[in-house]
């Protein structure tokens, strides 16, 4: 499967720590303000999008709207009849909108595309956000007991992980210490100015409240507002953009490699699946080699860094162990050698990730891939990556049931 690559000219990104209805502030208003940033960042004007794609989970829910690819109309009369589509997977569904936009590139129909993710998830309570999520779970045969359905998948998961090879609690709250100190680093992480003290990633039920099962508090991934945008240009477009920008077509970020696969649905079947293979989600490990397979890359050892899904802390766990850096079951291995810390190796979510950057469920994927290419392009600022030149993401919908990857280079 050979395709020409698909290049990132630029894009942006909502300060995820602003509640956009607490300044009335509305879905629309968040979609035009992003789409008109990352414009002017990257030097294109309106009329040079070809086609638009949206990824978005819940708006009918969470904002009481639908049909999202209509905004584009009203930014500028240039895209007033702008083709656009909106794509759902759950947390992945801006991964979704971005292979769509390569896939209409990639067939020769348009040249740039823009692609935003988005999400408006603070303007109601937690009990009515937590129950607006449970449709990325079968939603009438999972977890029905509980109206906070994923802190209970992800406590399930880390069960699952302590039965299979044991766990110890002081590896998932490294990697939250972790995230949330490089969120720091981030001016625009939700938890940028939240201050920790002694006994915050403990068991003390006051510093670290507890959700349910073994989650607490610091193990989970923000909920926020936020979104964000990056326009793709096929290589043809590319070259002509780097040429006008006084560039090479070689200083622009590309997607070097792709991957995307399905899970069942139900939490259950994909246990049952995997209940005699050494991995808890071989289809996560599988998604992990086509990618870098994609990319030409034949060690994970040779990626600059990742940015991944960590909705919790396990779930950050869980992937690296999938990367096959370590036996399966072992990865803590690498974590008490801080591996993954910024300065480390294999620096993962230097962003501060979902955990300290935040979570707008629909934005993710898209972040993650605007992230990385601010890292190969040596703008990432205070969480920059040192020497970086592959950047992988890793994005899930559900309980890891859509999954998809990219890796960006130069």
């Amino acid at each position: 499967m050979t395709t020409e690559p698909i290049y990132i000219l630029g894009g942006a990104q909502t300060d995820f720590a602003k509640n956009w209805s607490k300044h009335n502030e509305s879905l629309y208003d968040m979609f035009a303000e992003t789409v008109l940033i990352g414009l002017k960042e990257a030097g294109l004007d309106p009329a040079d999008i070809d086609v638009g794609h949206v990824g978005n989970f819940v708006a009918e829910l969470f904002a009481g709207q639908g049909q999202l690819g209509g905004f584009f109309g009203h930014i500028d009369p240039a895209l007033q009849y702008l083709p656009a589509s909106r794509h759902e997977a759950a947390c992945a569904s801006g991964s979704m909108a971005i292979l769509a936009a390569m896939a209409d590139l990639e067939s020769g129909r348009y040249d740039l595309a823009c692609v935003l993710g988005i999400e408006l998830m603070r303007n109601v309570s937690s009990s009515n956000a937590a129950e607006y999520l449970r449709p990325a779970a079968w939603a009438d045969k999972e977890w029905l007991d509980t109206s906070f359905v994923w802190p209970c998948a992800f406590n399930q998961l880390t069960q699952v992980y302590a039965q299979k090879y044991g766990i110890n609690t002081d590896h998932l709250r490294a990697i939250s210490q972790k995230n949330f100190a490089n969120a720091k680093r981030n001016c625009n992480a939700q938890t940028r100015s939240w201050q920790f003290g002694a006994l915050s990633f403990s068991n003390d039920d006051q510093a670290n409240p507890l959700v349910t099962g073994s989650i607490r508090k610091q193990d989970c991934g923000q909920l926020t507002d936020g979104a964000s945008v990056v326009f793709l240009a096929a290589e043809s477009r590319a070259r002509r953009y780097a040429k006008e920008h006084g560039l090479l077509l070689q200083d622009l970020p590309k997607i070097k490699g792709w991957g995307h696969i399905n899970a069942p649905m139900q939490f259950e079947t994909k246990m049952a699946i995997s209940s005699d293979k050494p991995y808890v989600f071989p289809h996560i490990q599988r998604l992990l080699e086509q990618t870098l397979s994609r990319a030409g890359i034949n060690n994970p050892k040779d990626l600059s860094g990742l940015e991944v899904h960590d909705c919790f802390n396990i779930t950050e766990y869980m992937i690296l162990d999938h990367l096959g850096l370590e036996e399966p079951g072992q990865i803590f291995k690498a974590i008490e050698r801080s591996q993954f810390d910024l300065g480390g190796m294999l620096p993962v979510n230097a962003s501060g990730g979902l955990i300290g950057l935040g979570h707008p469920v629909g934005a993710t994927g898209v972040r993650m891939l605007f992230d990385s290419a601010k890292q190969v392009s040596g703008l990432a600022g205070d969480y920059q990556i040192e020497g970086a030149d592959n950047i992988m993401t890793v994005n899930l919908g559900g309980s890891a049931t859509t999954c998809a990857s990219f890796i960006v280079g130069r």
